[in-house]
């Protein structure tokens, strides 16, 4: 059953579009069964989580961390995370720049835009980002990979555009201003309800977890 609705989403990507697979508080067990059909990019949001399945899984996976990183948790993500796509402040940036820069390795990192209505969500803001980047050359263990999004959790779909447009736009803006910046080119927006709004606005990587794994097992 993943398989099948692993190769449905695929089916409907465009070409470059990369498919994470939202993992969190599935067993191994269910991540194998997306690994034979062919997934080799998963997204774990829990670090203690993520740090438990890494070695339960072929070394050929790609993991992407995409919660709300503390600092304190910084060795159970780091050395594994192949993309941090959650820096969702400033006081996280530095400290990923600071253990990367301790332990020889330049980290892939995506910008977390504050992008939904929600106040509980995380995120930076867009003069935050514009001021980041004004000073990327500073970041020596950092790689500046594009941003990321969640858009507001509701079933309005003009809402859920008008943010998609908002971070589309941003890095539209931000590529242009910031040319050399080569690697600047993803955009991670779109999960399980809203992946296919997400392609209309430049997707380059959409976070699925219940349309693949169905609901959670906690």
């Amino acid at each position: 059953m993943i398989k099948e609705r692993i190769n449905e989403i695929i089916k409907e990507l465009p070409s470059g579009v990369k498919l994470v697979a939202v993992s969190k508080f599935h067993p191994v067990s269910a991540l194998m069964e997306a690994y034979d059909a062919g997934q080799r990019l998963f997204g774990e949001n829990r670090p203690q989580e993520f740090a438990a399945k890494v070695p339960e899984m072929p070394a050929d996976v790609h993991w992407h961390f995409i919660g709300h990183l503390q600092t304190n948790k910084l060795k159970l993500v780091l050395p594994y995370a192949h993309m941090v796509q959650s820096i969702d402040s400033v006081h996280l940036l530095e400290a990923v720049n600071r253990w990367a820069l301790e332990n020889g390795k330049v980290v892939n990192v995506l910008l977390e835009l504050h992008l939904g209505a929600e106040e509980t969500k995380h995120g930076l803001s867009e003069e935050e980002i514009h001021e980041i980047l004004s000073s990327a050359g500073t970041y020596g263990g950092v790689r500046f990979c594009g941003l990321m999004g969640m858009a507001t959790n509701t079933d309005d779909q003009t809402v859920i555009r008008a943010d998609f447009s908002r971070i589309s736009c941003l890095k539209s803006d931000l590529q242009a201003e910031f040319p050399g910046l080569k690697e600047f080119r993803e955009l991670s927006i779109g999960m399980s309800e809203d992946w296919r709004l997400a392609l209309e606005y430049g997707a380059t990587i959409i976070r699925v977890g219940t349309a693949i794994f169905g609901p959670r097992e906690y």
